[in-house]
């Protein structure tokens, strides 16, 4: 088990995010476009023009990208699956997650791999077995234990499910992020209170909220207490990572479209660090409490388990936002960049910077870096502070644009 290759798989609703997942050490990416993909509403979804760019910087780096069509389609979005699915096929995308029978049956016809999607909800062996003509990968629900997710993996050897390539089918799980109150994500609440179908892409997240129950009777209004009773926290393994190791599961899915690249690079680098340290019999809870603190310092809504390790009810949120030890707050965006000496130039559109201070700065071909301002060169000049409207300059090796956008970060020790 421990000599066996486990895929991690990060999330990239950007270029900067998925240049911050290959920074970090992921084996595959997966992303959207367009409107058939479940984050067309929380995150700027690449275009089918960036198809080619996605894959091409994909195989650069010796990464698998995956492009999610997993919402639900109707008869009206055909021409528009069929072509992204021509452009699949001509770049080489490495495989299609879907959950719609109309993708997959197009897959099948063009022989475009297969990843069959959480949003299939398949709980059990024979489903595996049912999509093992399709597929040659299976994301399970994420209602399972890790004591179910080990019996289908084991019953899968058993009984030699193999997919469409001719290999053993693989079980991909989710590791790591936002769980919805819904089972495997297919929710009514959002179409029935906003008409923005969560099954479109378009999910509102009108649960994230806190409410009240009034007695119709008495008007009086109770509020459960201190708790946000259809907003769980979000997924958290690393500390049982070894256990689902033992499951037998072959992809570890990060959960993140719809995040910046600074939550990308650091989730991505912890889970990378601890499949390695399982791989080399390192892994321990001395490491196990550091991964814990860095992660707890991007977005999150709180951690648990899911329902990995048998809970019989969700660990619900306490605040309707990030829990993160960790802030970012925009400054300012690129503006020039001088390459005979590798200089940066930011423009100081908001806030102000002072020298000692942590600036975070993401970018299409950079991903995410931090830097801790030792110096500070402000117009030109030496200088102890920048504000709005101040020209910022940097060392960087990349050409840097207005897609570049710096931050500052403050931590709760100096928030």
């Amino acid at each position: 088990m421990l000599g066996s290759k486990v895929e991690i798989l990060s999330p990239a609703g950007s270029f900067e995010s998925m240049q911050a997942a290959i920074n970090a050490g992921a084996d595959a990416i997966y992303f959207g476009v367009e409107q058939l993909n479940m984050r067309t509403v929380s995150s700027s979804p690449f275009t089918i023009g960036d198809i080619k760019e996605v894959s091409k910087l994909a195989k650069q780096h010796h990464i698998k990208a995956y492009l999610t069509l997993n919402t639900i389609m109707y008869e009206h979005d055909m021409q528009l699956l069929n072509g992204i699915l021509k452009e699949v096929k001509a770049h080489q995308i490495d495989a299609v997650i879907a959950a719609d029978f109309a993708v997959i049956n197009a897959c099948k016809q063009l022989g475009i791999p297969l990843h069959v999607s959480t949003q299939a909800n398949v709980s059990n062996v024979e489903t595996v077995q049912f999509f093992a003509p399709y597929s040659d990968v299976i994301v399970l629900a994420r209602e399972l234990t890790l004591k179910q997710v080990a019996h289908i993996c084991t019953e899968i050897k058993r009984k030699d499910i193999r997919g469409v390539s001719g290999e053993l089918i693989k079980i991909e799980i989710f590791v790591h992020g936002a769980l919805c109150m819904a089972v495997s994500g297919k929710c009514y609440l959002s179409l029935h209170s906003q008409n923005a179908s969560a099954n479109r892409g378009a999910c509102v997240q009108n649960c994230r909220r806190s409410y009240s129950v009034t007695d119709t009777e008495t008007e009086e209004v109770l509020e459960i207490d201190n708790e946000y009773i259809m907003s769980p926290k979000d997924l958290c393994t690393i500390n049982v990572l070894d256990q689902i190791f033992a499951a037998g599961v072959d992809v570890l899915k990060i959960e993140g479209r719809s995040k910046g690249a600074d939550y990308v690079h650091e989730v991505t680098a912890c889970y990378r660090e601890a499949v390695d340290a399982i791989q080399s019999n390192t892994y321990n809870q001395e490491k196990i409490d550091v991964w814990m603190k860095r992660l707890g310092a991007v977005y999150n809504r709180g951690f648990w388990e899911g329902y990995y390790l048998g809970r019989k009810l969700g660990a619900w949120t306490t605040n309707p936002g990030s829990a993160a030890t960790d802030k970012k707050v925009y400054l300012g965006k690129g503006t020039k960049y001088f390459a005979k000496i590798n200089i940066g130039e930011f423009v100081i559109e908001t806030g102000q910077l002072r020298k000692g201070d942590t600036l975070m700065v993401m970018g299409p071909s950079i991903g995410v870096s931090k830097i801790i301002l030792g110096t500070l060169v402000v117009n030109g000049k030496a200088a102890d502070i920048a504000e709005k409207g101040d020209l910022l300059t940097l060392p960087m090796d990349a050409k840097i644009t207005p897609s570049y956008k710096i931050y500052k970060i403050l931590s709760e020790s100096n928030a």
